[in-house]
């Protein structure tokens, strides 16, 4: 399966820069996240992989290979906006666009059968695009991106318009292709979506490179070392190098100043002849990662 590397890309319109000089790679057989909030250049990238328009300079390379496009049979791209026509219905559309993708319309009509039934819509076969709500034309749309079975996926905030149960069901099959070895790019604005879905990321904002890595190394790298510790009261004694960030009943915050261990924390409230609940440390979460690294003034 590919590994995508973004090699400095650039792309402007007129005299809006909307990407200056973006690198990342994507490694293969992941789950990952290109993250941004809107008109953060996230579709822009999408585009110049997917061959709709071409970068101004910079390459990508696709398993170690230089490319302006990638051939479109060998990825599923699903678009945040619906690409389907309004008013056919929903199996003739669906075998339209795999056989668009290579399939014959035997393979198409075998596949589109197999995910029918996965997701439990057998009687939406003659129903019209335009009678379906948003969430379920986002699965007609889902269907359409996998059926062909391409070994890069590149999902363009795939939960829009769905409700719970369904995102859950849309989220198991991601899960699913990315166990089976597919590449899978995940573009949200939603951080929060982020944590239990992907494995690596990258942030931009205003078509610049934040960061990117592993979401565990780049939570760790941003730690704070805060510790939440729950005892059995609600008096503990503050040492002068520890500060209490906040107190709830018998719940506290702590953050060591620098050369103060966790294990100096933890003996200090042993001290103290209390019995501890809980003890823990608190990672940010990529929320909070991307604010303080966009705008690290925002609490000062």
């Amino acid at each position: 399966m590919p590994e995508v590397i973004f090699d400095n890309i650039k792309k402007a319109y007129a005299e809006t820069l909307a990407l200056n000089n973006v690198s990342f790679t994507i490694p293969n057989q992941k789950i990952f996240g290109l993250l941004g909030p809107n008109g953060a250049g996230k579709t822009t990238l999408i585009r110049i992989l997917t061959n709709i328009i071409e970068a101004d300079s910079g390459y990508i390379h696709i398993n170690d290979r230089k490319i302006r496009g990638f051939n479109p049979l060998k990825f599923g791209y699903m678009p945040e906006e619906r690409g389907l026509y309004k008013k056919m219905k929903v199996g003739e559309q669906l075998l339209y666009l795999c056989q668009l993708k290579g399939l014959s319309k035997k393979e198409a009509k075998s596949k589109i059968d197999l995910w029918i039934d996965k997701f439990d819509i057998q009687d939406w076969w003659n129903k019209r695009i335009h009678d379906l709500s948003k969430g379920m034309q986002q699965k007609v749309q889902f269907i359409a991106t996998v059926c062909h079975n391409p070994g890069l996926l590149i999902l363009d905030e795939p939960f829009s318009g769905l409700d719970p149960i369904n995102t859950e069901l849309i989220k198991e099959e991601i899960f699913k292709l990315a166990a089976e070895g597919k590449t899978i790019i995940f573009s949200t604005h939603r951080m929060e979506q982020v944590e239990e879905i992907c494995s690596h990321i990258a942030l931009i904002n205003k078509g610049e490179m934040i960061l990117d890595g592993e979401v565990e190394a780049l939570k760790n790298r941003f730690k704070k070392n805060i510790f939440k510790v729950v005892v059995d009261n609600e008096q503990l004694e503050i040492k002068v190098n520890i500060q209490c960030l906040k107190q709830e009943n018998n719940t506290f915050w702590f953050q060591l100043n620098e050369g103060f261990t966790s294990n100096q924390l933890l003996q200090s409230i042993l001290d103290q002849e209390v019995e501890i609940k809980s003890f823990e440390e608190e990672y940010p979460s990529i929320n909070e990662i991307f604010i303080e690294q966009v705008n690290p003034n925002r609490h000062e």
